[in-house]
């Protein structure tokens, strides 16, 4: 997930049966930021622990510097051992910044060597364990108000209790983090102390409070969460209102649908068909394949995060089916249709399962498989259809693609999205 969440919120202090989160400073660190950011890379020539790992987001790892532990016995035995502090990173495999923090931290002699002298390192794939995901993920959005994604990055006790939690670290920050952890966990451990004892307290709750109950909800407090709900949907572009990352709110959809099949309420059919209809015209449904990808980097579902994810597939298809079966209305049963042929022509295995995603990356660059020149579409199509086709999908000579980090070939590109009502082209051409 490409919420960059960085050092943010690290120990807590309790008084008066508040509490308080006190940022971490990096000062004082021996080690500046430019000198992390000009550290060589690793060569391709160590091999860990996890050479030995089934899980395909353990091997990618299997040939780095830093010395890799699985998580388990072993690890934590040292870590009581040695009286180490755990460093513990969790992704899995299609995750795009995943790919990035391994090239540009783990990857990373000077890092390595830090991390293994001070630490002992763990490596989780929360497809593989996400019990231990789930955990750690509620630890990272409680410390960070909120914000979480992967990859993970959690500096955690011998014991396991979290010290740090956050999410992408450049080299810089993690070098330098790893370096304040350190001075903390000689030389101000009663801190730690403190940190912990509260936050074990706040998980125990989380934990209680996760417990099911049979109690049964008023239709009258349903009826008033989906209508709040949709009282923070944006009605010119569907969603949540938000200046940053936008998800298909599948699940606020359903709900919203639901109360207006039982009351007849116009106005929650009207957000929910507004956000279908501009997530079946945006950036985040692929136009030429089908399928959904997670989310859109912007308000307007037009650059998305282009990974598409097995279970975003189920539930944006269950939300356009009973869409349909509500309005009869054709269209959101093709953009259903369109997913579940993408899913068995593109996720379904050989032997008859499914995988759990598809990687945002294509030739080592995000998105790449997905973008298009207008020479492109004009070597695809000959010039007259690729004329019209230009059009319906705004592909110009200025692109709308730019890859944030500066990896992507020379030239502008094209992400294919609907910028006008397929009815209104139609009268337009």
């Amino acid at each position: 997930m490409a919420a960059r969440v960085t050092a943010i919120f690290v120990w807590v202090t309790a008084g008066a049966g508040a509490v308080t989160f006190i940022a971490l400073s990096a000062g004082g660190a021996a080690l500046s930021a430019r000198d992390a950011t000009n550290m060589p890379h690793a060569q391709k020539d160590h091999t860990n622990r996890l050479i030995h790992a089934t899980s395909p987001y353990l091997l990618q790892h299997a040939h780095n510097p830093v010395d890799w532990y699985e998580w388990g016995e072993q690890a934590f035995a040292r870590a009581q051992k040695e009286d180490k502090p755990i460093f513990l990173s969790i992704g899995y495999s299609a995750c795009h910044w995943c790919h990035v923090m391994a090239h540009e931290s783990f990857e990373n002699e000077r890092v390595a060597e830090y991390l293994n002298a001070n630490f002992v390192n763990v490596k989780v794939d929360r497809e593989e364990r996400p019990d231990v995901d789930e955990i750690y993920m509620h630890v990272t959005q409680l410390l960070n108000q909120g914000q979480g994604g992967w990859p993970m990055s959690l500096f955690l006790t011998p014991q396991r209790e979290p010290i740090f939690a956050g999410t992408y670290l450049p080299p810089d920050q993690l070098l330098v983090l790893a370096q304040r952890i350190h001075d903390i966990w000689t030389s101000e451990r009663d801190k730690v102390d403190k940190q912990t004892e509260v936050l074990r307290s706040m998980l125990d709750q989380w934990a209680a409070g996760a417990k099911p109950d049979d109690t049964a909800i008023a239709l009258g407090t349903v009826d008033m969460v989906a209508r709040t709900l949709a009282s923070y949907i944006d009605r010119s572009k569907g969603g949540f209102r938000t200046e940053g990352n936008k998800f298909p709110p599948s699940m606020a959809m359903e709900l919203m649908l639901r109360v207006h099949r039982r009351t007849g309420d116009a106005d929650l059919l009207a957000a929910v068909e507004t956000t279908l209809d501009q997530m079946a015209r945006g950036g985040i449904y692929d136009q030429l394949g089908g399928g959904i990808c997670r989310y859109s980097t912007d308000p307007d579902w037009l650059v998305p995060h282009f990974e598409k994810m097995l279970y975003d597939q189920a539930l944006v298809s269950a939300i356009y089916l009973d869409a349909y079966l509500v309005t009869h209305d054709k269209r959101h049963a093709n953009v259903a249709r369109d997913i579940f042929d993408y899913v068995t022509r593109d996720l379904q295995s050989p032997e008859g399962g499914f995988y759990s995603t598809r990687d945002a990356d294509s030739e080592g660059l995000e998105g790449a498989y997905y973008v298009w020149t207008v020479e492109q579409v004009q070597d695809a199509l000959g010039p007259e259809e690729a004329g019209l086709f230009c059009k319906y999908y705004d592909v110009t000579e200025s692109g709308n693609w730019f890859e944030p980090r500066g990896h992507a070939p020379a030239g502008p590109k094209n992400i294919l999205h609907v910028s006008k009502p397929p009815a209104t082209f139609a009268k337009l051409h």
